[in-house]
C-alpha cells in the first residue's frame, strides 16, 4: 500500500516529537559547523591576501592562530556530535523497536497472522532503524544543508552577485529532474524491501524446520528457492542502481559545470586585477559550500526514499487493530463455559468452520475434544480464549453463581494453554517455570514439576537452572511438553486447555500426569485436544467434532 507523502511526514514528525533532545542537539552542532565552515573560507582568504601584501592590516600569525583555532573547535565538535549521535541513537532506537513490539503483541490475533514472521521481523529490524535514522540524523541534517546553503550563497552574493547567479542557476534543473527520480526510486525500494522480506522469511522458515527438510531430502530444493529470490532482489537492485546511477551523472555533469564556470570567471577577474588571489580561493570554496548541499540533497534522497519505504511498513503495523482490554480481570475458581449459536468462518468466501453451535463446558468438567482433521478444534479453542470473535452468536464463562459473562482478552488470564510440541522459549527452565508465576517459590516450582512428571529436572546437574529453549538443549520433546505443563499448572488460570499436550509422552508416563492434575486441580475446568484413548478415561463428557462441507 502506497501513502501519500504528506501521510508519512505527518507521521515522521509525530516520531520526531519523542526525540527532541537528540534532533536538536544535532541541529545546533550542525549550523555551528556551518557557521565555523564559513569561518574556515573567510580566514584563508585573508591569510592568503596578508602573505600577498593584498592586505596588511592584520599580522600573518593573527590569520593562523585563528585557522587553527577554527579547526580545532570543528574537530571537537565533530567528536562530541559523534557521542551524542551514537548514546541518543541507541536510545531512540530502542524506543521505537519497543514501541513496535509492545504493538504487536497487543494486536488483535487474526489480523497479526496475516504477516509471516519473518516479514515482521525485518519490519522491526530493518526498518525501525532506517526510521530511527532518518528522525533523528536525517533531518537534522537536512536542515543543516538548508543553511549551509543559505549561509555559502549570502557569502558569495556578497563578495560576487553574478557569480552567486550562475552558480545557482544548476539548482531549477536539480528540482525538475528530482521529481521523476524519486517516484521511480521508490517504486523500486518498496519492491527491494519486500524481497528482503521475503529472503528473511524463507531463511528462518527453513532453519526452524531443518529437520524436516532434511528428511524429506529437500535441502537443496530450499536451497534453491533462497538463491531464486535472491536473483529477484539482485535483478531489482541492479535496475535501481542503474538509475540512479545515470540520475547522479546527470547532476554531477551540472556541478562540473559550474565549477568550471567558477574557475573561468575567476582567473578572468585575477587576471584583469578585480580581485585577489585570496578572493579566487574564497570563490572556490564557497562554490563548493553551494554545491555540496545540492549535492548531498541528491545523496538524500535514496536515503528518504528507504526511510518513506521503512515507515510504511511501519504503519503497516500501527493499522493493525488493538485488542481492547482493560486490564486481566480474574475469576475465582470453579467457572464453565458456553458457546450459544455461534458461527464462524475465516473469510466470507472460505467454509463455515463452526455455524449455530451450541455447547457447555461445566465448571470442574474434564472434556475431551475429538475429530478429525480440519473438523475445527484449533478453532474452537481460538474463539475460547478471544482470539477471534464469533461471526454470529455468544461465548462466556459461567461462574459458580451461574453468572455468565462474555469472554474478552482481559479474560484470557483465566485460561492456561499448553500447545503441542515443544513451547519452551530460550533461558532456563527456572525462567520458563516463572513465566507462569513469576512470584513462585523454589517449593512452588518443584510441586509444579512433580504433578507434571517432570521431577527429572532435579536429576540434571544444574537443576532448574538447566538451559532451554526452542531446540530443546538436551531435553526431549516429552520433557519439553512435561515442563510446559508444569508452566501452566503455576498459572493462575482456572481452566486448562491442552491442545495435544500429552502427545509425546509414554502411556504411563501420560496416565501418571493426567491423574495427577486431574486429582490436585478439582475445582478447575479441563479441556484435552486429543486423539489419545488413555486422555478418555479421564473425561466426564466427549465433544466430537466434524468437518463442516462447503457450501
Amino acid at each position: 500500500m502506497t501513502r501519500s507523502l504528506p501521510h508519512i511526514l505527518r507521521y515522521l514528525f509525530k516520531l520526531l516529537r519523542g526525540h527532541r533532545l537528540q534532533v536538536t542537539l544535532n541541529i545546533l552542532a550542525g549550523v555551528v559547523l556551518v557557521g565555523l565552515d564559513l569561518a574556515f573560507v573567510w580566514a584563508t582568504k585573508l591569510a592568503i591576501d596578508i602573505a600577498t601584501e593584498h592586505s596588511c592590516a592584520l599580522p600573518l600569525r593573527f590569520a593562523f592562530g585563528l585557522i587553527a583555532a577554527i579547526m580545532l573547535s570543528r574537530i571537537a565538535i565533530m567528536v562530541a556530535l559523534r557521542w551524542v549521535r551514537a548514546v541518543l541513537g541507541v536510545r531512540a532506537q530502542n524506543s521505537m523497536r519497543r514501541h513496535v513490539f509492545a504493538r504487536l503483541l497487543q494486536s488483535q490475533w487474526g489480523a497479526l497472522r496475516c504477516y509471516h514472521t519473518g516479514n515482521l521481523t525485518n519490519r522491526m529490524e530493518r526498518d525501525v532503524t532506517d526510521v530511527v535514522n532518518f528522525v533523528t540524523e536525517s533531518i537534522p541534517s537536512l536542515v543543516t544543508t538548508c543553511v549551509q546553503f543559505i549561509g555559502a550563497f549570502f557569502f558569495l552574493f556578497f563578495m560576487d552577485r553574478t557569480l552567486a547567479v550562475i552558480v545557482v542557476c544548476v539548482i531549477p534543473f536539480f528540482l525538475l529532474s528530482s521529481k521523476l527520480y524519486v517516484r521511480t526510486m521508490r517504486r523500486l525500494s518498496h519492491q527491494v524491501r519486500d524481497e528482503e522480506s521475503g529472503i528473511q522469511s524463507i531463511i528462518q522458515e527453513t532453519l526452524q524446520h531443518a529437520l524436516v527438510v532434511k528428511t524429506l531430502d529437500r535441502v537443496r530444493y530450499f536451497i534453491e528457492l533462497l538463491s531464486d529470490r535472491q536473483q529477484h532482489l539482485h535483478g531489482t537492485v541492479l535496475t535501481r542502481t542503474r538509475y540512479s546511477t545515470l540520475s547522479l551523472g546527470i547532476l554531477n555533469l551540472g556541478f562540473a559545470t559550474g565549477y568550471f564556470v567558477t574557475f573561468a570567471w575567476g582567473a578572468t577577474q585575477l587576471a584583469a586585477g578585480a580581485i585577489s588571489y585570496g578572493a579566487m580561493l574564497a570563490f572556490i570554496q564557497l562554490v563548493s559550500q553551494i554545491q555540496n548541499p545540492v549535492r548531498n540533497l541528491s545523496r538524500f534522497i535514496p536515503v528518504f526514499i528507504s526511510s518513506f519505504t521503512a515507515a510504511e511498513r511501519l504503519m503497516d503495523l500501527e493499522e493493525i487493530p488493538l485488542e481492547q482490554s482493560e486490564g486481566a480481570k480474574p475469576l475465582q475458581a470453579p467457572v464453565g463455559l458456553h458457546l450459544e449459536h455461534v458461527s464462524f468462518r475465516y473469510t466470507p468466501e472460505s467454509r463455515w468452520i463452526q455455524q449455530d453451535f451450541s455447547y457447555s463446558f461445566p465448571a470442574g468438567s474434564v472434556t475431551a475434544i475429538v475429530g478429525e482433521t480440519g473438523a475445527g478444534k484449533t478453532t474452537l479453542i481460538r474463539l475460547l480464549l478471544s482470539l477471534i470473535t464469533p461471526l454470529e452468536g455468544k461465548v462466556s464463562f459461567v461462574d459458580g453463581e451461574g453468572k455468565v459473562i462474555p469472554i474478552t482478552p482481559e479474560y484470557r488470564k483465566n485460561f492456561a494453554y499448553v500447545p503441542q510440541g515443544n513451547s519452551l522459549i530460550s533461558g532456563t527452565i527456572r525462567s520458563n517455570l516463572l513465566l507462569g508465576n513469576p512470584d513462585a517459590t523454589d517449593e512452588q516450582l518443584r510441586e509444579a514439576l512433580e504433578i507434571a512428571a517432570a521431577d527429572f529436572v532435579f536429576r540434571k546437574p544444574a537443576g532448574l537452572d538447566s538451559p532451554c529453549g526452542e531446540t530443546g538443549d538436551g531435553l526431549s520433546e516429552g520433557q519439553a511438553q512435561r515442563i510446559a505443563i508444569a508452566r501452566a499448572l503455576l498459572s493462575s488460570g482456572n481452566i486448562f486447555i491442552f491442545d495435544e499436550a500429552t502427545s509425546s509422552l509414554d502411556a504411563e508416563t501420560e496416565r501418571i500426569v493426567l491423574q495427577r492434575i486431574v486429582a490436585h486441580y478439582p475445582h478447575h475446568t479441563f479441556i484435552f485436544i486429543t486423539h489419545r484413548p488413555e486422555v478418555l478415561k479421564y473425561a466426564t463428557q466427549v465433544l466430537e467434532l466434524k468437518r463442516m462441507k462447503k457450501k
